[in-house]
């Protein structure tokens, strides 16, 4: 997947360009609809399809108290767009003064920089340029003009309920895991670099990785059967999240901490992206060590167990 920086970049892609615009926080059902009609409309005609986004997340520039917080880091997003099979990004820095921009400028930029735009696809309810006075009326006038056709894509409803980030928060915040995997179309991750720890977990014999995560939005604080995902390869864990209140924990933060299953490698700085698959137990402060050490043992027993089973489910297509 190609990243491209600068409006102008487009030039460097060739043939014709099939785009799919959106912020994609969480790159959800809803928006992989609107990137799959790129990707569909590529496919068919010829040409590249072409993911536009946007850092930071426009809510941080125009009204940072009310910003939410992320589902996806931008380092995360992408990670997950290139998953998708697109052919390019053109990730865009999202400015006060990029702000300003009139919606007519913004589209008709797109079309010059690019050897042909094909197709604009974009959310029934998009909004973009100054004021967010940009809307799919205004593109659809425009497409006639500058040579490009527009796919307004519905919203996707699961039961009655439509598919959005501010929902997948919502469920995330509190522990419904199995909600925010249904309206992601996979499980609730979050991308992690390890950094080096105490090694506590080590000591106790069961090493563990801690992860200075790239998310924004974690889970309510206690213990999951997890697997992760490190180059390339799948590996089952189980997570604690917290503050670690048998350990002294000075600054109080909430920790990530990952202990994967038959892993021994060393792997300091490296991305690993984790997902939630099932709740345990919450955080809790034991008496010592020694009772610490038994629950962890605990964890781990029922972590592997509930990995496996969840192997198998896969396998079954449950």
């Amino acid at each position: 997947m190609k990243v491209l920086r600068a409006i102008d970049d487009l030039a460097t892609l060739p043939e014709s360009s099939h785009l799919a615009i959106g912020v994609f926080d969480g790159l959800h059902l809803g928006h992989q609809a609107v990137i799959g009609r790129a990707l569909e409309s590529s496919r068919e005609t010829g040409g590249n399809a072409v993911v536009v986004t946007f850092d930071p997340h426009p809510v941080r520039v125009l009204r940072p108290e009310k910003a939410p917080r992320l589902l996806t880091s931008t380092r995360h997003k992408m990670k997950l767009i290139e998953k998708l099979g697109v052919d390019a990004v053109l990730l865009l820095e999202f400015t006060l003064e990029f702000s300003k921009t009139p919606p007519e400028s913004f589209i008709e930029k797109l079309v010059r920089a690019a050897n042909h735009l094909s197709q604009i696809c974009v959310g029934q309810e998009w909004t973009f340029g100054a004021n967010r006075s940009g809307s799919i009326r205004l593109l659809e006038e425009l497409a006639p003009k500058l040579g490009f056709q527009v796919a307004s894509v519905p919203p996707v409803l699961i039961g009655e309920r439509v598919v959005s980030s501010t929902l997948i928060r919502s469920a995330v915040e509190c522990g419904d895991l199995e909600s925010a995997a249904k309206y992601l179309g996979r499980d609730f991750t979050i991308l992690g670099t390890v950094t080096e720890g105490r090694q506590l977990g080590r000591r106790l014999g069961f090493p563990t990785a801690n992860l200075r995560a790239h998310n924004e939005l974690f889970p309510p604080n206690g213990v999951y059967i997890a697997k992760a995902f490190y180059r390339g390869s799948q590996y089952g864990g189980v997570v604690n999240i917290g503050v670690r209140p048998t350990i002294e924990n000075e600054t109080g933060e909430r920790i990530l901490e990952l202990h994967l299953f038959d892993f021994d490698e060393q792997i300091y700085g490296e991305d690993i992206e984790v997902a939630f698959l099932e709740y345990l137990r919450p955080e809790q402060k034991f008496s010592g060590v020694e009772e610490l050490q038994a629950q962890i043992q605990r964890d781990v027993e029922k972590a592997r167990l509930g990995y496996e089973i969840s192997l198998k489910n896969t396998e079954r297509g449950v």
